[in-house]
């Protein structure tokens, strides 16, 4: 609870001086300004030369623009430090900014996760059409590779069925042409044989 207490406490003061140095800067650019402008009025004649109080005037304004100078440094400090309590210090804000960041991170995922659907969608939908084109164009354009393995050897075997059908008349008849020829030479020879006989 001590800590908890001297934390405000330390922050408060923190801010303080960030508000007096705020402050202290301010008013060192506001009378530096002054006095150069007053500077720069020209008075009338004094016990000090002209050349001797020019060179005095322009001195001091050479002085006071650096006080100028430092001062815009300091603010730019002071900004700086400002910055780094924000960041440090301000959870709320830093959790805030965090929330926004993972609304817009998760609305790009959603806004991605839209078009790859979509997109995966019309794939599919040309990849459909592109395999209803290749089948409607290879169907009439079909052979025996591109048949099934089961009705490509039967077709197989019906070719060689019908080869064979159409072979075998030709083996058998030779045969048949063969017998009547040997048929009729046996004929022929009993014919002569019995002419010598009779002849005798």
């Amino acid at each position: 609870m001590a800590q908890q207490r001297a934390l405000p406490q330390s922050k408060e003061t923190l801010l303080q001086s960030y508000n007096k140095r705020l402050k202290d800067d301010i008013k060192s650019i506001m009378d530096n300004f002054t006095e150069i402008i007053k500077t720069a009025k020209i008075e009338d004649e004094t016990q000090v030369s002209r050349a001797t109080q020019g060179e005095q005037d322009n001195y001091e304004m050479h002085v006071r623009a650096a006080n100028i100078v430092r001062a815009g440094e300091s603010l730019m400090k002071l900004v700086s430090d400002l910055k780094q309590f924000l960041i440090l210090n301000d959870f709320p804000s830093v959790n805030e900014a965090i929330d926004q960041r993972n609304q817009q991170l998760r609305a790009l995922q959603e806004e991605c996760d839209r078009k790859l659907i979509t997109l995966r969608d019309e794939i599919s939908i040309d990849l459909y059409e592109l395999e209803e084109e290749y089948y409607s164009s290879s169907s009439s354009l079909c052979e025996a590779n591109d048949l099934p393995l089961c009705e490509a050897y039967g077709r197989l075997d019906l070719d060689r069925d019908s080869a064979d059908g159409l072979s075998a008349p030709l083996l058998v008849s030779p045969e048949h042409s063969a017998g009547p020829l040997q048929a009729a030479a046996p004929a022929h020879s009993q014919a002569g044989g019995p002419g010598p006989t009779e002849h005798a």
